[in-house]
């Protein structure tokens, strides 16, 4: 089972095995993306499967959203869903690949997909994604983490020790809207590039 290849999420979407989707925006992304101002502002959302929080900005307004994942399938169910999201913000690569900068991204289950020895890798390739006084905000598992996954858990301990040599941490707290299913086991966090 190879985590960073696009025939294992292709075959995972195509049998659908994708109990992660959840079918539209989680409770807490919709919070946070509703007190936004800026409605310019560059936006990405990563690893973003069937696009529900893509295709929600994009309906509240958000002129500059860019929806990433290396598997075809959703996007493909996400451009049959959204015919007017432009085709030039539906990115079909590897996330570690891509070399634009955004001003905000969304974590949703993008993070706990990843091999966990890859996360050092994404933490700093967020921090290259990113305009100085830029946001990653999402969300990020809080359950054990073990060999068994994806989904793969962690800590708010060990978040904080991965991410403070690149972002400071202006929110690491529980959930408090999750959905039922996840409730108690989602941590909210916002986190902003150091200056290196």
């Amino acid at each position: 089972m190879d985590l960073r290849k696009d025939s294992y999420w292709e075959d995972r979407y195509n049998t659908g095995k994708d109990g992660w989707d959840i079918g539209h925006i989680s409770p807490p992304l919709k919070a946070f993306t509703d007190r936004l101002g800026d409605k310019t502002i560059k936006i990405l959302v990563p690893g973003a499967g069937n696009g529900y929080e893509a295709e929600y900005l994009f309906r509240q307004g958000f002129t500059n959203t860019y929806m990433l994942d290396f598997a075809a399938a959703p996007l493909n169910h996400f451009k049959a869903r959204v015919p007017d999201f432009p085709d030039s913000r539906i990115l079909h690569e590897d996330f570690f690949n891509v070399r634009m900068q955004f001003d905000l991204i969304l974590e949703q289950t993008f993070f706990c997909a990843i091999p966990p020895s890859s996360r050092p890798d994404y933490v700093r390739q967020m921090h290259r994604l990113l305009h100085p006084g830029g946001t990653l905000a999402g969300l990020l598992f809080d359950f054990p983490l073990t060999e068994d996954g994806p989904p793969f858990g962690g800590s708010r301990e060990a978040y904080t020790t991965l991410f403070t040599p690149y972002f400071d941490i202006s929110i690491m707290e529980t959930c408090y809207n999750s959905i039922p299913p996840r409730a108690g086991r989602e941590l909210f966090f916002k986190v902003q590039p150091k200056t290196l």
